[in-house]
């Protein structure tokens, strides 16, 4: 069945089974629920416009997409209600680049119904060039696959208008022009400016191509492509979503009831952790990792000061990872025999003080390492994607590198074989994994996709104890399944920073990675250390995260912009020690929402929203957040002793003040002096009583 429009966009022709027209001039449009007498979703036409409508049923709210004819254009409704719209005018719904200049479709000149498939095709601002496109609707969701017919297509993008779904959250850690993802993460995304030009499967940063809305709306891109992904970035108030390929868009809107189902219908699709790579005692007590406190200015000396001042002062934790600038160069995986003389009495001491021994690796070998030239001779590492007949080099913070070809079967057996050799030696406990898996300039192994690099340093790094530093892999099913802790990206050491973490951490969550925590406490981004405020608030805030990761010591850290030592008061190391206390006492109730996440996929620490949907203000809530569903956190993340606390609907105990409030309430100018960390339990929900036991001032 179908019809076509002529430029003026009249209605010409047919109609069958299926399909339902109606003459504007004598039927009244098709109510929301309206559908054929099986109950499937529908099409009509009428008033430039077709209509697909999806009914509603006992679990999925039905929805309608009007699609505009005059200019291709959709536009989805729920109850009557527009949940989700697309750019207009100049910018274009279904855009494209060709020959250096965007174009984008205009007027629809066929459209047909068919299996049900809405199927459109539509002239473009490209002469010579048209879009056809194909909308699949489901019950809580369509598809939307689209392609240009002539014009030579550099690259195919969505925009939307920002403001017709409410706020705008998802994608992960976020690059914008206020330092993102390192000192910015603005929450919503829509209230701040993303541009993102290397948004794709390799990159560092945990991002994911899923983005959500305040009123219960979705969009995943379905890509293996680098994107081009621009959120408000121009202060125009439009969301345009770019890949980097010619090749068929392919994307699926979400329609749902709150954001959280929107949340659950895309877990359904990427998968949710299949256990958690983290134990219990990693959940419980924090990491120390010597990163933040020498950076690169570290020595066997150094380190074993760093443990036996944390163990002195009753600072608790599972394990001490050495961090960069161990090896002898870079792939080496043998140790700097003038900076570590004796790596296997390193090891010894640090077991001796009660902690696990971790070492940083990576993948990438440079160029002067003496594993180099012996990885290139046996074809170990990826290639050059511009001649394929010489290895890929790759620039980083450390120098020029290759990088492991994970999906050659020897090359994979050579790492890991050195990698075990090195525990073996030296009773290395655990790995913290560095760097990338691949680099889009090199060229993936014959039959691979970059994509497939995401999981095999997935299964890589699933093979070692990570010590509850996690690893930075995304974008594949298996990084989703793998149950791995994710760490942020770093941080740097001021206010800006630690509210940055909190936003940051939910961006994270939210887009299916559960196991998170912060940067290490107190930032780690090569600035001068942080102050004692900005420490003791960053392990505060930690605290009611799911795991701590610690490096900074309370006791005394290391200036890496003057070589000075910086010494803490007592009062630093009282209030962080009492952090780590909290965090332990509430392990038995972060451990219930480790299984509860197994069992659902549900993020642990998430955004009020997501408990409390009918709550409005909790969308613009940047600085508290759910730790599972008994625990509303608000610590102190800026200077002062004072700040202003939403409590949504509920009874709520104040385990600082043994007080109940009847929500929703506003506590405005709540007194937070150095020594207090806000929480408030929700007594109505499950594990409420663990938690007040475990978070009273008393206790």
């Amino acid at each position: 069945m179908r019809s076509q429009l002529s430029r003026g966009g009249a209605f010409l022709a047919v109609a069958a089974l299926t399909l339902t027209l109606f003459s504007p001039a004598t039927a009244p449009f098709a109510s929301s629920a309206q559908t054929d007498a099986s109950g499937r979703p529908r099409a009509t036409w009428k008033n430039d416009r077709v209509t697909v409508s999806v009914p509603a049923t006992g679990t999925s709210p039905g929805y309608r997409v009007h699609v505009a004819t005059d200019e291709l254009a959709f536009t989805t409704t729920r109850a009557g209600r527009t949940v989700l719209g697309t750019a207009r005018g100049d910018t274009g719904s279904l855009r494209f680049e060709s020959g250096g200049r965007w174009q984008h479709a205009t007027e629809v000149t066929d459209w047909s119904w068919q299996d049900g498939v809405l199927n459109l095709t539509a002239d473009t601002t490209l002469a010579g060039a048209t879009v056809e496109a194909r909308l699949t609707p489901t019950a809580d969701r369509y598809h939307l696959s689209w392609d240009v017919r002539g014009g030579s297509p550099e690259r195919l993008g969505l925009a939307y208008d920002l403001e017709s779904a409410g706020h705008w959250y998802g994608h992960g850690e976020a690059e914008t022009p206020r330092g993102g993802p390192y000192t910015d993460q603005p929450w919503p995304l829509s209230s701040g400016h993303v541009g993102h030009r290397t948004f794709g499967p390799a990159s560092y940063h945990m991002i994911d191509p899923f983005w959500y809305t305040s009123r219960a709306t979705g969009l995943w891109v379905d890509t293996g492509t680098t994107m081009d992904v621009a959120i408000n970035e121009r202060d125009d108030g439009l969301g345009r979503f770019t890949v980097e390929s010619p090749d068929t868009y392919q994307a699926t809107v979400f329609v749902e009831s709150t954001p959280l189902d929107v949340y659950r219908d895309y877990i359904g699709i990427v998968g949710k952790p299949g256990q958690s790579d983290a134990t219990y005692e990693q959940y419980a007590r924090p990491l120390w990792n010597s990163w933040a406190q020498f950076y690169t200015k570290i020595d066997q000396d150094k380190m074993l000061d760093y443990a036996a001042d944390l163990h002195a002062a009753g600072l608790d934790g599972h394990t001490i990872q050495l961090d960069d600038k161990w090896e002898s160069r870079y792939g080496n995986l043998t140790f700097d025999p003038t900076t570590f003389p004796d790596p296997k009495g390193l090891s010894q001491k640090i077991h001796e003080l009660g902690f696990d021994f971790g070492l940083w690796v990576t993948l990438w070998i440079n160029l002067d390492s003496d594993n180099y030239q012996y990885a290139v001779d046996h074809g170990y590492l990826l290639m050059d994607a511009a001649d394929p007949t010489t290895p890929c080099r790759v620039t980083w913070w450390n120098g020029t590198a290759g990088i492991i070809d994970l999906a050659n079967p020897d090359a994979k057996a050579w790492y890991v074989g050195n990698l075990k050799k090195l525990m073996r030696d030296y009773d290395v406990d655990g790995l913290k994994f560095d760097t990338r898996f691949f680099d889009e300039k090199c060229a993936p192994r014959s039959g691979h996709q970059p994509t497939d690099y995401q999981r095999l340093g997935a299964q890589l790094a699933d093979e070692f104890d990570l010590q509850g530093a996690g690893i930075r892999v995304h974008w594949d099913r298996t990084a989703h399944e793998a149950g791995f802790v994710t760490r942020q990206v770093d941080k740097g050491t001021g206010w800006e920073s630690l509210r940055a973490s909190v936003t940051q951490n939910l961006a994270i969550s939210t887009i299916g990675y559960p196991f998170i925590e912060s940067d290490m406490i107190g930032g780690s981004g090569g600035q001068p250390p942080p102050s004692k405020h900005v420490l003791v608030r960053w392990a505060q805030s930690a605290s009611l995260m799911p795991l701590m990761y610690s490096s900074t010591s309370p006791v005394d850290t290391n200036d890496v912009t003057t070589g000075k030592k910086v010494v803490y008061d007592q009062e630093t190391i009282d209030l962080y020690r009492d952090a780590i206390e909290r965090h332990k006492r509430l392990a038995p109730y972060i451990w219930d929402q480790v299984q509860e996440t197994l069992r659902t996929g549900d993020p642990i620490m998430r955004p009020l929203f997501f408990d409390f949907p009918k709550d409005e203000r909790s969308y613009t809530v940047t600085d508290a957040w759910m730790l599972g569903p008994a625990v509303l956190a608000a610590p102190m993340l800026g200077p002062g002793t004072t700040r202003d606390i939403h409590l949504p609907p509920g009874i709520w105990y104040d385990v600082n003040r043994g007080t109940t409030i009847h929500g929703p309430a506003n506590l405005e100018g709540y007194q937070v002096p150095l020594g207090v960390t806000p929480a408030f339990v929700n007594l109505k929900a499950k594990g409420a009583g663990k938690v007040v036991k475990a978070l009273s001032a008393t206790s």
